[in-house]
């Protein structure tokens, strides 16, 4: 049989071929498996920092539709979570098998924050949103707030290791080595991309459960025979646009600043190890070297799908307002929404570098501001809103933002990983995906292995 070391390296032969979105392989099963478990883990993130805030606020207020929102959300968490945890062994498995050095060197690397810290605040997580669902009121809300923190100190654990793998460390970083070093695992966790990565996750963790609150009840408003259901789920959609757009208006920013950490590593198409290509900044940027990269063409794509998300927001908020006694607010709404529509379709236009290049910039700007004016008036009128019978294109344009916010948010996490591609840990040569054909068994034993 041969030792462990040519018994695995026989295996690495016969693993299936990476994915070119044209055949399935190993990158693309372990993709699909990941992108499925993000799709509730962060519908969970959002919903569990939520759920206790609508709770304590709708308490002090006297609200009870906003108590009853708390209790659907809290709710969904409860019935969702295994399937998610299953998606995510399922990945975990798929790592371990299809990437079992990489898998190794992380999980060593980060023993004693992902492994160890994080697995704990999952299990306090799991234990004190349980806790929160099933026990009294009074109780239930100190452990909503406790899950929430730890979910919020698991999604920063798992965040570092992600960034320190699309980062590599930067031009000049040593090669990884496998060991549970506390200095180099604090070192790894501080790189440029850890802090507005978290912070840009922690926006979309926000933002777009919320658009799925306001489809949601868009859909279930249809089904509702009650009176008083069709008022709360009428009510339930102008809140999830009001929450969602709030968090979008911080999202821009965030993700600039993203990918100005990956710019301030240092990586350039002279240092870069796949020769002309750049680094991942150009890779996701599409400039110099990475230009036609698949994170570039994703980049585009995403950015043309957020500035629709401001698009159908404000649309939303506009036909939402007719629900004032008085209609108050919809001229002003349509007259924001008209400035960030054309700003907008600007910033992501052929011609968005005219006449200077930050231009693109700019426009994204003011499409920003003018949403905040339309949200400011929007909320100030929803005080006098009569709910219970919303319009038929006010439905569609909140089930619109649900699945559009879904995709964005999936699509972030596609173009973010394949920025670092054809690496699993950007810059470590022992850790190249190879992205052309499997590796001959008969060769593999000559080659180095690939993550």
């Amino acid at each position: 049989m041969g030792s462990p070391t040519e018994v695995y390296l026989a295996l690495q032969g016969s693993q299936l071929p990476p994915t070119h979105f044209s055949y399935l392989g190993t990158r693309g099963l372990v993709g699909i498996v990941m992108l499925s478990h993000m799709f509730f883990a962060q519908l969970f993130i959002g919903y569990a920092i939520a759920s206790p805030l609508f709770q304590v606020w709708g308490k002090r207020v006297g609200n009870l539709r906003m108590q009853r929102l708390a209790s659907a959300m809290a709710k969904f968490n409860v019935l969702t979570f295994s399937f998610g945890a299953t998606l995510a062994g399922m990945f975990l498995v798929l790592l371990v098998g299809f990437y079992p050095r990489v898998a190794a060197v992380l999980f060593t690397r980060f023993f004693w924050f992902v492994p160890v810290i994080a697995m704990i605040s999952m299990g306090v997580t799991i234990y004190a949103f349980y806790f929160y669902h099933y026990r009294t009121q009074h109780r239930s809300i100190a452990a909503g707030i406790v899950a929430a923190l730890a979910i919020l100190l698991w999604q920063t654990l798992l965040t570092s290791m992600d960034t320190y793998m699309t980062t590599g460390g930067g031009p000049g970083a040593g090669a990884t080595a496998s060991g549970s070093s506390l200095g180099s695992a604090w070192s790894s966790i501080w790189n440029p991309m850890f802090v507005p990565l978290d912070i840009h996750r922690t926006f979309a963790n926000l933002s777009w459960p919320a658009y799925a609150i306001a489809g949601w009840a868009a859909f279930m408003y249809a089904w509702a025979k009650k009176e008083e259901d069709k008022k709360f789920f009428d009510w339930a959609g102008s809140m999830g646009v009001v929450w969602g757009t709030g968090f979008l208006l911080l999202q821009p920013f965030a993700g600039f600043a993203v990918a100005y950490s990956l710019k301030s590593l240092g990586w350039t198409p002279a240092n870069s190890p796949v020769p002309g290509t750049g680094g991942p900044y150009e890779r996701l940027t599409g400039t110099g070297a990475g230009s036609g990269s698949f994170a570039s063409h994703m980049l585009y794509i995403n950015l043309f799908m957020v500035v629709l998300l401001f698009v159908f927001s404000n649309a939303a908020m506009y036909l939402g307002a007719v629900r004032h006694p008085e209609r108050r607010g919809r001229s002003a709404i349509r007259a924001y929404a008209l400035v960030a529509v054309v700003a907008g379709a600007y910033s992501v236009s052929p011609i968005a570098m005219f006449p200077v290049f930050w231009a693109r910039y700019i426009a994204m700007f003011i499409m920003v501001i003018a949403t905040l004016g339309s949200l400011v008036v929007y909320v100030r009128g929803r005080r006098l809103f009569e709910y219970g019978s919303p319009g038929g294109a006010y439905r569609a344009s909140l089930m619109a933002l649900g699945v559009l916010a879904a995709t964005v948010a999936l699509g972030m996490g596609l173009m973010k990983s394949n920025s670092r591609d054809p690496y699993t840990i950007y810059g470590q040569p022992q850790y190249r995906v190879h992205s052309t054909s499997p590796v001959n068994p008969q060769q593999v034993r000559r080659l180095p292995s690939g993550g």
